[in-house]
């Protein structure tokens, strides 16, 4: 298998802020079929014991499956995506996705990716990924 030379391990991918509104949260639980109150409802999110709503997995997600595409571009396949939530992402914080390489084998990398908010690490894990040969790599270089 040939090696690819658009990654390496050890580099770094760009950081992607995304700022957490309260309308991401509620249209990615919407959009995912996630109806529980503590990701649509304050009052009840509170009356559970958390300061406000807060994002779901799948919402969160997709956002880590998007920041690895528009790294690698158009053409990548998510392959495996395998993550961990940790600290709750709140309308009014900013997670800031990082990754950096940990693995690449011809046309596939595995990137280690961590998600951190105000309170700290709202999701990390990694995510294996390949890009067709003959295809730029990404949009974000």
């Amino acid at each position: 298998m040939r090696r690819d030379t658009r990654w390496r391990t050890g580099d770094e991918l760009p950081p992607l802020e995304i700022p957490v509104t309260r309308t991401l949260i509620v249209a990615g639980a919407i959009a995912s079929r996630d109806y529980q109150d503590v990701h649509h409802d304050a009052e009840l999110a509170r009356r559970k014991g958390s300061p406000d709503i807060f994002m779901n997995i799948l919402t969160t997600n997709g956002l880590v499956g998007r920041y690895i595409t528009d790294h690698f571009g158009p053409t990548a396949v998510l392959r495996r995506v395998a993550i961990r939530l940790g600290a709750p992402n709140h309308p009014g914080d900013t997670m800031v996705l990082t990754g950096t390489v940990e693995r690449v084998d011809g046309d596939t990398a595995t990137v280690r990716v961590v998600g951190a908010n105000g309170i700290g690490d709202h999701v990390t894990g990694t995510v294996t990924v390949t890009v067709p040969p003959g295809t730029p790599s990404g949009g974000t270089e």
